[in-house]
């Protein structure tokens, strides 16, 4: 019985590559259970190869300093919305419906979104219109 839970638990953490997870309440109450890259190496991995994303889920990028931000979505197999939040919880901006890549697409084809903030939560593809977020929208969210 021993030998199967380890690899049991080795599949469970490689499903959300040992992320830690927050709750964050969206704009009209909804609240959605986030993964926190808040590393270089799991901001750098994000949703990549990932095939399905739920729409109570999502992943929230924490970065020391309110900034410029880039998000290049090179094998990202999700549709996307990537949502800009500002220190204060602000929204600064929402880019809807970035497009899904592939392992072959060609790099200059690959969604390049540009914005400002000091965090970044991706969600599924509609999930800022479906919960009212837009620019000066207030996410709430702690970390732990």
């Amino acid at each position: 019985m021993k030998k199967l839970a380890l690899p049991a638990l080795l599949c469970v953490l490689c499903a959300c590559g040992g992320y830690k997870k927050t709750a964050i309440t969206l704009p009209d109450g909804f609240v959605i259970k986030a993964e926190i890259a808040d590393t270089a190496q799991k901001a750098e991995r994000g949703l990549m190869f990932r095939e399905y994303l739920a729409e109570d889920s999502g992943m929230l990028f924490v970065f020391e300093e309110e900034e410029p931000r880039v998000f290049w979505m090179k094998n990202t197999f999700i549709d996307l919305d990537i949502i800009f939040i500002n220190a204060d919880g602000s929204v600064y901006s929402v880019a809807a419906g970035v497009p899904r890549s592939y392992s072959y697409t060609p790099e200059h084809q690959v969604a390049y979104v540009p914005g400002y903030g000091r965090y970044v939560l991706e969600l599924a593809a509609g999930g800022a219109r479906r919960h009212k977020i837009t620019e000066g929208s207030k996410i709430k969210f702690e970390l732990k």
